[in-house]
């Protein structure tokens, strides 16, 4: 009896395992627009700070607006792509 309870136990096991790893890939694969966001950030910033002494006639008031806008901007587009992804997926693929 005890070889009965070993096989279900392995069987149910086996299936929600694969359902999590279906799930986690799933859910990797639309999230990681955020990551992809977040080193843009990074980038834009490094950028900026690279740029300050070369910046000209500029101001660095006007400078430090137009990287963050540019900043925020990359990370609200990638965002918005990874939420555009995630909808087309699993709204018109039906996944």
């Amino acid at each position: 009896m005890s070889n009965n309870t070993d096989l279900s136990l392995s069987s149910y096991d086996e299936g929600q395992g694969s359902k999590f790893i279906q799930k986690a890939k799933e859910t990797l694969f639309c999230f990681a627009f955020f990551p992809i966001g977040m080193a843009g950030f990074a980038a834009i910033l490094v950028y900026g700070l690279h740029t300050l002494k070369s910046r000209g006639n500029m101001k660095m008031p006007i400078h430090l607006i137009h990287m963050r806008v540019a900043a925020q901007g990359f990370v609200v587009g990638a965002m918005t792509l990874g939420m555009e992804l995630h909808l087309f997926l699993h709204f018109l693929l039906l996944i």
